[in-house]
């Protein structure tokens, strides 16, 4: 036993958490680079971008995956607001303001929509329209992407974000060599808590832009069928 544990008995109980927060961490990232990919295809396939799909290296560290996706969710949120601007500049105004109208019926909303990326893209697919408004008409972007984004960079910017994801397969002396490599020993229950307090709130954030995506690619499957 390490002179630490005889010293601070909770540091074994510590040690198990923190590579368990580690490992939930990793596992949420993943998740969101998975719903990010998905995403970036229905906006690809449908509305005529071109967004680089992302893959999650874990040869990298937690930073620098942060930033491989805060680049993609950048990308995403100025596709979406070109969508706006192009419906702003090809719509009347009054026919612009029924794609925000709650009380419009969403099927006239989406044929609106369908027409002008008719005419931007000369060709769309028959689910353009609807991808469209689901896209600017929810709170994706303007809710879900930026929070999201904000607590990816705070991850990045913590003592987490230079811990790298290569430890997924290690031993666990290994990794927490590696988690702790960055701090003192003696800082494990500081560590620890960095976790907590990074992970609940990511947690929460990501569930909701997963959904928010499930929403809308659950939706194209539908109308493809």
């Amino acid at each position: 036993m390490a002179l630490s544990d005889l010293l601070y008995p909770d540091n074994p109980k510590r040690r198990q958490e923190l590579i368990h927060l580690h490992q939930e961490l990793l596992d949420c990232m993943s998740m969101n680079f998975h719903a990010t990919n998905e995403l970036a295809g229905v906006l690809n396939t449908h509305l005529g971008c071109s967004i680089s799909h992302i893959k999650m290296r874990e040869s990298s560290t937690v930073k620098e995956n942060c930033d491989t996706i805060i680049q993609a969710m950048s990308e995403i949120q100025r596709q979406v607001q070109k969508i706006d601007s192009d419906m702003k500049e090809k719509l009347e105004p009054v026919l612009y303001q029924k794609l925000y109208d709650i009380k419009e019926p969403e099927l006239e909303k989406i044929a609106i929509a369908h027409r002008v990326f008719s005419i931007i893209l000369g060709e769309a697919t028959s689910t353009a329209g609807m991808v469209a408004i689901k896209l600017i008409g929810s709170n994706l972007i303007t809710l879900t992407v930026s929070k999201l984004v904000s607590l990816l960079a705070q991850i990045g910017a913590s003592v987490l974000g230079g811990i790298s994801i290569t430890i997924l397969g290690l031993g666990i002396e290994m990794i927490l060599h590696a988690i702790l490599g960055a701090v003192e020993r003696n800082q494990l229950l500081a560590a620890v808590r960095s976790y907590e307090e990074h992970l609940a709130e990511f947690k929460e954030a990501s569930e909701k832009y997963q959904r928010a995506i499930h929403e809308v690619t659950s939706s194209v499957r539908h109308q493809v069928q």
